[in-house]
């Protein structure tokens, strides 16, 4: 796992992202640290309809005066099942149920997919992914390329769930059920960085106390996040018991811009459960090395919340993530 710290070149990195409400905090911190150089947003279906997807992205970006980061729509639709919006927890349109935003800023281009390829293959060894949303974009680079594995530096995904019940069916997390043939092919062939939807639970959770403090901040990324985790904390109060906001996304990008902030990774073999019914999406780890697959997910087992609590903080009352450390 590589140490990028402050007096190193910012890692170069593709977020790809299903954007809706957290999506917007991940693709922020990843464009604000220094930590992280953001050289394009590949757009993936699965949160809201697709086109509010491509809009709620460059909406982000226009945010930070970060129009300059192209990005590039991919697929509209998991390889091979039909798929649910999660608009019940979004709103509609994904940033809440209120913004709806017409950017007028175009598209790049170019099927996502195929960016991740060329942009790896004019980089070799100095490329990352932050992978935010079902896996079917990384997926269908994999196969135009098969040598993508190592044309990549890290790749980093916010899915699955160790150890913990799914937050969409009791066996899945909402990225690997949207796209799970997506999933299992790329756990398989890539050496990936996992934030499973328990540590979000355990260590990513915003509760009233933080909540409060964001809606003390006068700032435009405070205004913006409150409004886009309004409907979030409504569905995690009533349906997941839990009085806050989640953020899998955002502590997603921010365990990959700064280890300081992983306490404990254990590498494990991971596989997904691609066919339909009661487990569709379920991410099986072998803990106990009972299994013959090779070992060679990280799993981030544990992370510094408080840590990461002051990181956001920090982006949205400064815009400056970096200035905890």
């Amino acid at each position: 796992m590589s140490d990028t710290g402050t007096d190193t070149d910012p890692r170069r990195i593709i977020v790809d992202t299903d954007t809706a409400g957290d999506d917007t905090q991940a693709i922020l911190l990843a464009c604000l640290t220094d930590r992280l150089a953001v050289e394009a947003l590949t757009v993936v279906a699965g949160n809201v309809p697709f086109d509010y997807e491509v809009e709620n992205a460059k909406y982000t970006l226009s945010l930070i005066d970060r129009e300059d980061v192209p990005v590039y729509e991919g697929a509209r639709d998991p390889l091979l099942k039909s798929h649910e919006h999660a608009e019940y927890v979004h709103g509609e349109g994904g940033l809440g149920g209120e913004l709806f935003p017409d950017t007028g800023i175009g598209s790049e281009p170019g099927f996502a997919p195929d960016t991740i390829v060329e942009h790896a293959r004019d980089a070799p060894g100095e490329l990352s992914l932050l992978c935010i949303g079902p896996l079917t974009n990384v997926a269908l680079a994999l196969a135009r390329e098969p040598d993508l594995p190592d044309l990549l530096e890290e790749v980093w995904v916010m899915g699955g769930a160790v150890e913990w019940g799914g937050n969409v069916t009791p066996a899945a997390e909402y990225n690997f059920w949207v796209d799970p043939d997506a999933a299992k092919r790329v756990l398989r062939e890539f050496e990936v960085h996992l934030v499973d939807w328990g540590i979000c639970v355990r260590d990513g959770v915003f509760g009233p106390d933080v909540l409060d403090r964001v809606a003390g901040i006068d700032t435009e990324l405070a205004g913006f996040f409150e409004e886009i985790t309004a409907s979030v904390r409504e569905f995690t109060g009533d349906q997941q018991g839990i009085d806050g906001t989640t953020q899998p996304d955002s502590l997603a990008a921010a365990l990959c811009a700064y280890p300081e902030l992983r306490e404990s990774v254990g590498t494990y073999h991971v596989d997904v459960d691609e066919r339909e019914g009661l487990t569709r999406g379920y991410s099986a780890v072998d803990t106990d090395g009972v299994t013959d697959g090779e070992p060679r997910t990280h799993v981030i087992e544990s992370a510094d919340a408080d840590g990461y609590r002051a990181v956001h903080l920090s982006m949205l009352e400064h815009g400056d993530p970096d200035r905890v450390f």
